[in-house]
């Protein structure tokens, strides 16, 4: 009896430092994510203004 008390004893701390490892991970992934958002955001501010500036050169261009 006191080793399956032993055993599920460990079984349960296993489980424990698993699900604390997946919540450090996902609290690593959500500020990951955050971080990608707003560096995809910035880049496609500077793809929208380089599209706008490109525009307007060729615009400016004599057709042939």
């Amino acid at each position: 009896m006191d080793a399956e008390l032993y055993k599920l004893e460990n079984q349960i701390e296993q489980l424990i430092g698993l699900y604390e490892t997946c919540k450090a991970d996902g609290r690593e992934l959500r500020a990951r994510l955050a971080r990608l958002e707003a560096e995809n955001r910035v880049l496609a501010d500077k793809v929208r203004l380089a599209t706008s500036r490109l525009e307007s050169v060729l615009e400016q261009l004599p057709e042939s």
